[in-house]
């Protein structure tokens, strides 16, 4: 499934791709937030999971991807060094985006002890260029190293599947994946009400 998404990624469009991190960004409760120009979405799961977008006026992107039960779970082996490798092939600009910056419930900072230096944590680390997604070349070399599955292991699937990408994204289809996720409780005033404020979200943001 991990593939498909990938894929499906890849065919959809710059601008939907923000459309879609800007909606669940809402349903999410999570404030928007502006980065030395670029803007920053994000969702977690309130259980250590996250993804969080970036996207620059150039139209370039930087996802990334965080799930604390896997081995790219570099927050808790503390080590910095590694963790700014992962990031290895991705332009400084959108690098910088997440360097020195403070941190938040989605990116808390590794730090470098002899400089002080800080990059915010990620298991997976993917970008855009302009015309197409790639896999950061850091983070695919320490895959192989580890042997580790890049897409399975930094947790891919299960933080960019909420975004339904290659499926249909309507305020219905994510009230009903929810409720087949037990969310409502088979109570149809709670679905009801959750519906009407998803597709408030929806009108709001196009």
């Amino acid at each position: 499934m991990s593939e498909e998404i990938w894929a499906a990624l890849g065919a959809t469009s710059l601008e939907e791709v923000r459309r879609r991190a800007a909606v669940i960004d809402a349903i999410t409760e999570i404030t928007p937030v502006e980065v030395d120009g670029a803007e920053r979405f994000a969702w977690n799961d309130c259980g250590g999971q996250s993804a969080v977008w970036y996207f620059t006026p150039d139209k370039q992107a930087l996802l990334l991807t965080f799930d604390h039960e896997t081995d790219l779970n570099l927050y808790a082996e503390e080590d910095y060094s590694v963790q700014e490798a992962l990031y290895g092939g991705v332009p400084e600009n959108l690098v910088a985006l997440v360097r020195n910056r403070p941190e938040n419930y989605e990116s808390l900072n590794l730090v470098d002890a002899g400089t002080g230096a800080s990059i915010h944590y990620a298991g997976g680390v993917f970008w855009f260029d302009g015309e197409r997604w790639a896999q950061a070349e850091g983070f695919l070399e320490h895959c192989r190293r580890e042997d580790l599955d890049p897409l399975s292991e930094s947790g891919f699937e299960y933080c960019v599947g909420h975004y339904r990408f290659g499926e249909e994204f309507t305020p219905e289809a994510i009230v009903e994946e929810r409720a087949a996720d037990g969310w409502y409780e088979d109570d149809d005033a709670k679905r009801a009400e959750a519906l009407a404020e998803i597709r408030e979200i929806f009108a709001r943001l196009g």
